[in-house]
């Protein structure tokens, strides 16, 4: 038995920044990973897949270059080059983040796959042969999540791509099947339809991005349209035949009548699975929900006393700066302190080509939790920048408190929506009021600078609810 201060599984966003720190504090930590140093974010997920949506819009723009006054001829995509660039982006980021929290603070990082086998002990089955068996005083749990395969009879026959497959592809898939209308989903669609495949988008619900505001689909779904992407809404499939890569069919059915899609290869992004089954909790005494998460509470404390959970094994919103905020939480609370999760902000961006950003209520959700709001609208074509790099499609959108000018909520579906969205985020986390924002000298031309249309289109707080705040 080896003993350690601190017992880290998983080195994914949260679980390196956690191991780290304390072993900068001079604790004796160890993290055990099983295949990606630093986790999925910069191997397999965030990072890589910015990276080969960069390369697509690079591409589309060779697409559209008359649009910019430029001719072009001999266009071709070199996918085994796009998965290069890739690559290169990956071994430089794994070896910095390596070599930040692991060599240079002294934490011990053990290759290998760990699973509990008694309470705050974890045994290591190393990927280079042999075991260890490792104790911590603290344990943080941060196993990470991985793509679902839904139990659809054929479906995990058919060797369906997950977005680990489809980063690594070097040819361009004839006509590819994405099923889900998530993240991934409209994201590596919109990808590859850029790539030049032919690419059917199949979502179950009616309508894509169905947590979100109706206008928020319908901008997405009309963008998928205008870029020659087949959108199949209200798709439940049954079964499905073939082989990913050579020829894929889906059965199912839609509105009331059959359904039957026909692809080259399929593309799995329906949701995501916490990696908590085998890895022996129940031996720990750490419960999982009925969904599988770890339960943990406000303090990200597992049923365990000394075992901790962060990221999406916690059921945590599955972002990495979520990830990170968990280990802040967590670094905190082992050190005596009592930091909780409840009410943070949960920023989030699709980056889709407008890319999609929301901090704080949508109307949707104003709207179920009954709380009423002023909204404004602004259409990016008012936007002078936008205009000036032929970027008009979408929207910004703000949400402000009814009987006061405090800020409830802005979504952007445009171009530089993340960034612009910060700005919001700022003025939301200082508590100033929306006239902040609306009256502020913002750079021209710049897309913060629509901030100031949008502001300004904000309805006047009524009389009757002047009255009742006076």
């Amino acid at each position: 038995m080896e003993e350690y201060d601190l017992l880290v599984l998983g080195s994914g966003t949260g679980g390196k920044i956690v191991a780290g720190t304390f072993a900068q504090k001079g604790q004796r930590v160890i993290a055990v990973e099983r295949k990606y140093v630093a986790g999925s974010c910069p191997n397999i997920a965030c990072l890589p897949s910015k990276n080969i949506i960069h390369s697509a819009k690079v591409a589309s723009f060779f697409h559209r270059s008359n649009e910019f006054g430029i001719s072009k001829e001999n266009v071709r995509i070199n996918m085994a080059a796009v998965r290069e660039r890739k690559r290169k982006m990956v071994r430089n980021i794994v070896d910095i983040f390596r070599d930040h929290y692991y060599t240079k603070s002294g934490a011990e990082l053990v290759m290998g796959t760990g699973c509990f086998v008694a309470p705050k002990t974890i045994e290591v089955a190393l990927n280079d042969g042999g075991t260890r068996t490792l104790r911590g005083k603290n344990v943080v749990v941060n196993s990470g999540s991985r793509a679902t395969l839904e139990p659809i009879p054929g479906l995990a026959e058919a060797k369906p791509l997950t977005h680990i497959e489809a980063f690594e592809l070097d040819h361009i898939p004839k006509h590819l099947l994405v099923l889900g209308g998530g993240y991934v989903g409209l994201e590596l669609a919109q990808a590859f339809r850029r790539f030049g495949a032919e690419v059917t988008l199949i979502e179950r619900n009616g309508r894509l991005a169905q947590q979100e505001d109706e206008d928020t689909s319908q901008g997405l779904e009309e963008m998928c349209r205008d870029e020659g992407i087949t959108v199949v809404t209200s798709a439940k499939i049954t079964a499905v035949k073939g082989n990913s890569g050579e020829w894929i069919r889906l059965l199912g059915s839609r509105d009331g009548g059959d359904l039957s899609l026909e692809g080259t290869h399929l593309l799995v992004a329906a949701g995501r699975t916490p990696n908590t089954s085998g890895i022996g909790l129940e031996k720990a005494g750490v419960e999982t929900t009925d969904r599988g998460y770890v339960k943990v509470n406000e303090r990200l404390q597992t049923t365990a006393e000394g075992v901790w959970a962060i990221g999406d094994c916690a059921g945590s919103p599955q972002f990495t700066h979520i990830s990170t905020d968990d280990s802040k939480v967590v670094i905190d609370n082992i050190a005596g302190g009592n930091r909780v999760t409840t009410g943070r902000q949960v920023p989030f961006c699709m980056f889709t080509d407008p890319e999609l950003a929301r901090i704080g209520l949508s109307e949707t959700e104003a709207k179920r939790r009954g709380i009423p709001y002023r909204v404004a609208k602004l259409p990016m074509a008012a936007v002078l920048r936008a205009m000036t790099i032929s970027e008009t499609r979408g929207f910004m959108k703000v949400l402000i408190e009814t009987e006061s000018d405090r800020i409830l909520g802005f979504t952007m579906f445009g171009a530089g929506a993340g960034d612009v969205m910060a700005a919001v985020q700022m003025a939301m986390l200082a508590g100033v009021p929306f006239t902040a924002v609306r009256d502020a000298v913002i750079a021209h031309p710049t897309m913060p600078e629509g901030l100031i249309l949008l502001f300004g289109n904000v309805p006047p707080i009524s009389a009757h609810a002047a009255k009742r705040t006076r």
